[in-house]
């Protein structure tokens, strides 16, 4: 594989940003790891952070790396701080960098498939919330989305009796637009993708989770409208025990195109 931390200006947030890349190598003298990849541009998968960590999180806390390099699989994680992968009301516009601007930049700096059934996003909490949004958002983009104990009913968090969400971070994300049924709820989003443009949907979440709740009320209004999804509720909690175990069953998940 080759690891590389890529710094660049980003145009939609007006600042030097960065992302950190894993790209597919065919090796066979490396020992104790082999890699692959297929004679095209490779598949990609968004990785997305969550809110206390930035791009580099998932190399740091995880085995990512050793774990793609069988299966030619390109990673993009972004920086996206503790925006929820949204516009922010007071803050910058970080919903537009990640859907917009930073699939642009990458097929510009690195050779990717662009084909849909080539392309996935995934996360944990904030980023499992972004993860799903993505997807449904742009629905004619991804193959796949999963959810690694995310935060699904994120618009009812603000005044959530146990665990609510950080007045201040609130603020500046959502400001006081209402967010229940906008394009930041990850429920509403469920009645706007036409069935046949659905991507596959994977939600896991430890039932010891303080989001386990959110999961539920996802999943339950996904099953009520019909839509199919993977479900993978078992112990664990919000820590990354849990999403070093979890993100092996997301890419065993993941409907890779094999022979190209």
């Amino acid at each position: 594989m080759a690891l590389m931390r890529c710094d660049f200006h980003s145009e939609a947030l007006g600042v030097s940003t960065s992302m950190t890349v894993i790209l597919p190598q065919r090796t066979s003298s490396q020992i104790g790891m082999t890699g692959s990849a297929g004679q095209g541009a490779p598949p990609v998968l968004y990785l997305l952070h969550g809110l206390s960590d930035d791009d580099t999180i998932w190399l740091r806390r995880t085995s990512i790396e050793r774990y793609v390099a069988p299966l030619g699989l390109a990673v993009v994680m972004p920086q996206a701080g503790r925006s929820f992968y949204t516009d922010e009301e007071h803050g910058n516009r970080y919903w537009t960098f990640l859907s917009t601007e930073l699939p642009r930049v990458c097929h510009e700096f690195f050779r990717l498939s662009a084909r849909r059934e080539d392309t996935f996003v995934a996360g944990l909490s904030m980023g499992g919330y972004g993860a799903v949004k993505w997807a449904l958002r742009d629905p004619g983009r991804f193959a796949a989305a999963a959810s690694l104990s995310g935060a699904l009913d994120v618009v009812n968090r603000r005044h959530h009796p146990t665990a609510p969400l950080d007045p201040d971070v609130w603020h500046t994300v959502f400001g006081e637009r209402a967010a229940i049924g906008s394009d930041d709820d990850t429920v509403a989003l469920l009645d706007r993708v036409p069935a046949a443009d659905r991507p596959a949907l994977y939600v896991a979440c430890g039932t010891e989770d303080f989001l386990y709740d959110d999961n539920l009320t996802f999943v339950a209004a996904a099953r009520e409208r019909g839509v199919p999804l993977t479900v993978d509720f078992s112990p664990g909690t919000h820590d990354w025990a849990y999403w070093d175990a979890k993100i092996q069953d997301v890419l065993a998940w993941l409907p890779l195109r094999t022979g190209d």
